[in-house]
């Protein structure tokens, strides 16, 4: 069974790692277009793969879904940041379900104030990082959104430091993106910062909560 596994499903993860990493290097090519939007959205749509097939049970196929939205949401950001961020919106709240679905048993004080802090203020650096800029209210909406699915994943049961690290570096990364696009954050920064810290958080959630869900002794409190 072992080698069937890997046989079957970690080229899933291997076909992610690759698109990812070489979509690293040709993110700023001038000529951009279609080919371009597939390959951006080819590292995390393996992952919608990897934890479709290799997941168990209902669940599985709801972080498969949030990662197929990232995926969507990667490529259609390209064209539009409304529909890339809705699309987006849309797997942050597949996700909070996800996790509310796997709450601790105990959360203790720090957990919870770890939730918290991510909870109010990721809209809020949302919102200081873009006002004045035209839509700064959406950023700090669709920020909260953000900010309630890291700190959900932060108090589920599923490993902290594999899922929720993973959407804390996710909300980094957004944050990165609202300051580049403000201006107060140097684009050579954001550009070396923003894809590894984003498709890190992704490729963390998904094998994250993929192998809890195979292994339920991964689950917090032991792991």
């Amino acid at each position: 069974m072992p080698k069937r596994a890997l046989s079957e499903h970690r080229p899933y993860l291997l076909a992610s790692l690759i698109a990812a990493v070489s979509y690293y290097f040709v993110a700023n090519d001038p000529i951009g277009g279609i080919w371009l939007m597939g390959w951006k959205a080819a590292g995390v749509g393996f992952l919608a793969l990897y934890a479709a097939h290799r997941g168990k049970g209902f669940d599985a196929w709801l972080i498969a879904a949030v990662m197929a939205f990232g995926a969507m949401g990667d490529a259609l950001l390209e064209v539009s940041f409304l529909i890339g961020g809705g699309l987006f919106a849309i797997g942050h709240l597949i996700a909070i379900w996800l996790y509310l679905r796997h709450r601790r048993a105990a959360t203790a004080g720090s957990q919870k104030s770890a939730g918290l802090a991510l909870l109010i203020f990721t809209p809020i650096l949302a919102a200081l990082l873009t006002y004045p800029l035209p839509n700064w209210e959406l950023a700090a909406g669709y920020s909260f959104l953000v900010g309630a699915m890291a700190a959900a994943a932060w108090t589920s049961n599923f490993p902290r430091y594999r899922v929720g690290a993973g959407a804390v570096l996710f909300v980094v990364s957004d944050l990165l993106i609202f300051g580049r696009e403000a201006g107060r954050i140097p684009n050579e920064v954001a550009e070396w910062l923003i894809w590894p810290l984003y498709y890190g958080g992704q490729f963390l959630i998904a094998t994250g909560v993929v192998q809890t869900l195979r292994h339920p002794e991964l689950r917090a409190g032991k792991a």
